[in-house]
């Protein structure tokens, strides 16, 4: 049992909560493990399902007097019963709800009662590096960081059955295509998008769509939890930013198994790719772990000037998976800061030991992961 980072007691003294977060990456176990005295509802449970959704006020009638929380698995299954949990909330203001949900799709195409502020949403994700430790980055790199891939004795195996199985039964369950076999070749295509910018026309062509459904499917991945877009910074006066977002799957191994990606070992362009995606999913759970509102972007020139990500305007990042970080690799944060007044101009880096170059931090991996939790960096 890992001890996860987000703090739901904490969120809980204060409002229901949605807690999203794709498949497996432990919403379920956390909860029980929290919560071991809730009442649970599990609406994967065949016979807790059919009992719901025939009759949704069996939840209020079933729940005692004087119950403190309630925790509804897979709420997206069922969105209508959101209203007999409106009533519930309104009935007892004291009384809380956690609503888990591996996908969005449903409740906001459906026009579900998303409770009108009366529950926070939070975010889920697979494990992130103070809650495994430092000395498992290579295993991340390759593995990703799904609690039971992470641990699995056949870690490879267990992702392409996810891959395989779970994604594409997920888009069946939900109804959120017509073809489960387009959507099929799409996401073996998409695969090569991971930690690129999106060009809708050419994954189209790859995938025989027309660049309309590829945008429905991109959406899909972002609905279901499974990817995320990463927009472009544009507020560059003097070089003209690109407008393309990127996008990045959820998990380190999920996309190395739709690339198709053996072993990726230090030192390869395989390993720097990998290290970027690591960089951004850890910077995107720190952002909604710490619940940050602040924008995480990337910035590129039309010149083809680059930094990988922004938090806000105030702190550039630039991820180089090499053991000597030399001037032409700091071009593009040196560029940047011309134009923005950073706070903070740092690379990730292999290096062994920190250290400063006309203003820009080189820092190895462990220590800017160190600082990023510690909450010295945001």
């Amino acid at each position: 049992m890992y001890e996860r980072i987000l703090d739901l007691k904490e969120l809980l003294r204060h409002r229901s909560i949605f807690l999203f977060g794709a498949r497996q990456t432990g919403k379920s176990t956390l909860l029980h493990h929290l919560f071991p005295d809730a009442i649970f509802f599990d609406l994967l449970e065949a016979d807790t399902f059919r009992e719901l959704s025939a009759r949704p006020e069996y939840m209020r009638q079933t729940v005692p007097p004087g119950t403190e929380l309630v925790i509804i698995d897979e709420i997206q299954k069922l969105p209508r019963l959101l209203d007999e949990v409106h009533l519930m909330i309104e009935r007892n203001r004291d009384l809380r709800f956690v609503l888990t949900g591996s996908s969005a799709c449903k409740l906001k195409r459906g026009g579900a009662n998303l409770l009108a502020g009366r529950a926070w949403v939070a975010h889920f994700h697979p494990l992130v590096s103070p809650e495994i430790g430092p000395g498992r980055l290579l295993q991340r790199i390759n593995r990703g960081s799904l609690p039971a891939v992470l641990d699995s004795e056949l870690p490879h195996e267990d992702l392409k059955a996810y891959v395989g199985t779970y994604l594409q039964e997920e888009i069946r369950a939900e109804g959120l295509t017509r073809s489960v076999e387009n959507f099929s070749r799409f996401l073996e295509v998409a695969g090569t998008c991971n930690g690129e910018q999106i060009n809708y026309t050419a994954v189209g062509s790859d995938a025989g769509v027309p660049p309309r459904t590829v945008r429905e499917f991109f959406r899909i991945l972002e609905d279901t939890l499974i990817g995320y877009q990463l927009p472009a910074y544009r507020k560059t006066v003097k070089r003209k930013p690109v407008a393309t977002s990127k996008f990045f799957f959820f998990d380190v191994g999920v996309a190395n198994t739709l690339l198709k990606r053996s072993e990726v070992v230090p030192g390869s362009e395989t390993f720097g790719r990998a290290l970027e995606h690591l960089i951004f999913l850890e910077l995107r759970a720190r952002l909604d772990y710490r619940r940050i509102d602040e924008p995480l972007t990337y910035w590129r020139s039309r010149s083809r000037l680059e930094v990988d990500f922004l938090i806000g305007d105030r702190i550039a990042i630039e991820v180089k998976a090499k053991p000597r970080v030399v001037r032409r690799d700091l071009s593009g944060l040196r560029a940047l800061s011309e134009e923005l007044s950073l706070e903070r101009k740092i690379v990730v880096s292999a290096e062994p030991r920190r250290r400063i170059d006309e203003g820009i931090e080189i820092l190895p991996v462990r220590q800017f992961l160190e600082e990023l939790w510690a909450g010295s960096i945001i």
